[in-house]
């Protein structure tokens, strides 16, 4: 298990990471560039890249690291790893560039496949998810918990920049009333962890380090994310990265 220190060391590295991309965010140079998916890229994603693999490289306990930003590791090399950290740098790109704040920075500790430490830290509204194995989740040092009773309508966080007509085939085929709140990046899971959501069904694609932190934050508060068919969303167990479609509850 993770030490306390370790936890407080990566929360320091979050915030760090944080803080480089508000410099960007404050300024009016994104320099957006399209990666091989399309998807967008930005000084800032590549700012936070740096300082959190610096930070992490600095700790005494050495683990690999996976990110975003740099992924290109054999699964030769990786599928015998036991524990390493899996980063997602800036995850909410598209709310980065629409400066609505809904982006996050994301660290997971994960072993042997499932996420036992995960920080989720929003630097715009300087919101610190935290979570760890058998320790409990955390935002900005209070307690937090899954909701305790499934409410008679149904509170289920929608993506804002990704909308899914199967999520919503999905969700009408439950014949039970429920309500979208709309939410960016990994902060979606973390409403679920603490509280202000009761589910989140993902039916479109995501990477690993996408969900990592969050992941563990909401297993943490006593939630957890399951495939579609059930079964734990399990973490560096193929060649790619891409995640299968998931229920987070």
């Amino acid at each position: 298990m993770a030490a306390n220190n370790v936890k407080s060391n990566i929360e320091s590295i979050a915030r760090d990471a944080g803080a480089a991309i508000m410099d960007i965010y404050q300024s009016d140079d994104f320099d957006v560039k399209k990666k091989g998916d399309d998807s967008p890229l930005t000084k800032a994603d590549l700012a936070a890249h740096n300082v959190i693999c610096d930070g992490l490289r600095k700790l005494d306990t050495q683990y690999p690291i996976i990110s975003e930003e740099s992924s290109d590791i054999s699964w030769e090399q990786r599928k015998h790893w036991c524990r390493y950290w899996l980063v997602d740098p800036l995850d909410g790109t598209k709310e980065f560039i629409k400066r609505n704040g809904e982006f996050t920075v994301n660290i997971a500790l994960i072993e042997k496949g499932v996420p036992i430490m995960g920080v989720v830290y929003a630097p715009v509204l300087d919101a610190m998810y935290t979570g760890e194995r058998d320790r409990g989740a955390f935002l900005n040092g209070k307690a937090v918990s899954v909701a305790t009773k499934e409410p008679d309508t149904l509170r289920v966080v929608g993506s804002r920049s990704h909308p899914s007509q199967e999520t919503i085939d999905w969700l009408d085929a439950l014949g039970k009333p429920y309500e979208i709140v709309p939410m960016g990046s990994s902060l979606k899971i973390c409403l679920v962890a603490e509280g202000k959501a009761d589910i989140y069904p993902r039916l479109g694609p995501t990477c690993e380090w996408d969900t990592g932190a969050a992941h563990a934050v909401l297993s943490a508060a006593g939630g957890q994310v399951t495939t579609v068919t059930g079964d734990p969303l399990l973490y560096n167990q193929k060649e790619d990265y891409l995640n299968p479609h998931f229920i987070a509850r």
